[in-house]
């Protein structure tokens, strides 16, 4: 099977090495039979690249006539809208669109996580399929690709024949995930090697500060739920707070969030009720008094949902923990 490695010039280090190193972890423990299936070559837009940090990426200059079997694109060194918008105005973007459109066309199952999954969306090769990207540019994201479905609050998405990961250490689930198709006790096996352990969605470390952008009705509504949090929603008293209609509230917050206020005042519940569970000795059942909840049987099921952990296992990794 040939794998690839498109690393663009400016490449994030830490991505491309957990590409680079879960891979190549998977062919040395693999059977000798199947070791090749796990090689990657890396491929760049012209002769040569380099890291976000200045190192040299020995590469191979790549051709769209060759179709690699799967393609995937590490982030991009930028981490800011105003760095990564500069990013994607560079040639080596274009050209590297070029190349991924026409491997996709051929057959090649194009995968990409972090940033890296903005060169696939301008490629537009995300337009109508779900995909998910960093969760703290996803209203970047989202405003620059409307035509795309995102969930940011997934790790992982695959539509077909693309796959989107979220954040830096997506890199590592991704190329976990490949792993796993081919054999999941070989991927279970690479994973306790590299000490990856399970992780939960983005949504446990998708802290809302860092998702109300810039707009400054979603930054007044998000001071109106934090000091509402073991009250009964409504967006009536919300709106009034911060001078919208609520028709108006409940636009902006889908356009910037991409969620409605009221799963918006959901998940800040539960951001704060696993703080406290992290924080404090509070039973489970005093915590969902604090936010809203009517009982602790309520809060420990929604907190299984939006973060992938049980009420125990987030108090395990607190200083609180017995």
């Amino acid at each position: 099977m040939n794998i690839a490695i498109l690393a663009l010039d400016g490449a994030f280090d830490t991505g491309l090495a957990a590409f680079q190193d879960t891979l190549t972890t998977a062919a040395e423990l693999a059977p000798t039979s199947e070791s090749k299936s796990f090689k990657a070559t890396v491929l760049s837009v012209r002769h040569g690249a380099m890291t976000a940090h200045g190192l040299a990426i020995p590469a191979v200059p790549a051709v769209a006539s060759f179709a690699p079997d799967l393609v995937l694109v590490p982030a991009v060194g930028a981490k800011t809208e105003e760095a990564l918008s500069t990013t994607l105005r560079h040639p080596d973007c274009a050209s590297a669109g070029v190349l991924l459109r026409a491997w996709h066309k051929r057959g090649s199952t194009i995968a990409a996580a972090c940033t890296g999954t903005f060169l696939l969306a301008e490629a537009g090769l995300l337009d109508g399929r779900a995909a998910t990207t960093s969760w703290w540019l996803s209203p970047f994201f989202r405003s620059r690709y409307p035509r795309v479905d995102l969930d940011h609050h997934r790790t992982i998405v695959r539509a077909d024949n693309i796959v989107t990961a979220g954040a830096v250490l997506a890199h590592f689930d991704l190329a976990l995930w490949f792993i796993r198709q081919r054999s999941p006790e070989l991927a279970a096996t690479t994973a306790r090697y590299l000490m990856l352990d399970s992780r939960s969605p983005q949504a446990t470390y998708a802290i809302p500060d860092h998702l109300r952008h810039t707009d400054e009705l979603v930054q007044a509504f998000e001071v109106w739920v934090r000091t509402n949090l073991d009250r009964v929603f409504s967006l009536r008293d919300a709106a009034q707070f911060t001078g919208a209609s609520t028709r108006t509230l409940s636009r902006r917050v889908q356009a910037v969030l991409g969620r409605s206020p009221l799963a918006y005042h959901q998940d800040l519940r539960v951001e704060h009720a696993t703080y406290l569970l992290r924080t404090t000795r509070l039973s489970v059942d005093e915590i969902a008094s604090r936010t809203g909840y009517a009982n602790g049987t309520t809060l420990r099921v929604l907190l299984r949902r939006k973060t992938g952990r049980t009420a125990s296992e987030l108090r395990r990794l607190s200083e609180f923990a017995d």
